[in-house]
């Protein structure tokens, strides 16, 4: 099948390459950091950024948060169906 993306280089505004469902957890990092987070039941969202820092804010239903982030944590999130999105 023909990728029109195959050859691009992979930047924050372009397509994500892969998206994965999260299972939030207090102590595990998702499989690479995420471009961005993908949320289709909103509520409190408590993430670690790439840079490491525990940041919680609160997402409306089906938003697209486009910040790095290497874990969803399960402590202070209730925000539903968070899916992760690659950039490879």
């Amino acid at each position: 099948m023909y990728d029109p993306f195959k050859n691009r280089i992979p930047e924050a505004t372009g397509p994500a390459s892969d998206i994965l469902p999260v299972l939030p957890a207090d102590e595990t990092d998702l499989p690479q950091v995420a471009a961005a987070l993908y949320i289709e039941t909103g509520g409190a969202l408590s993430i670690v950024t790439a840079s490491n820092e525990i940041r919680t804010i609160i997402v409306g239903d089906l938003s697209v948060l486009p910040v790095r982030a290497r874990r969803v944590r399960a402590t202070g999130t209730t925000a539903t169906g968070i899916h992760a999105l690659f950039i490879a």
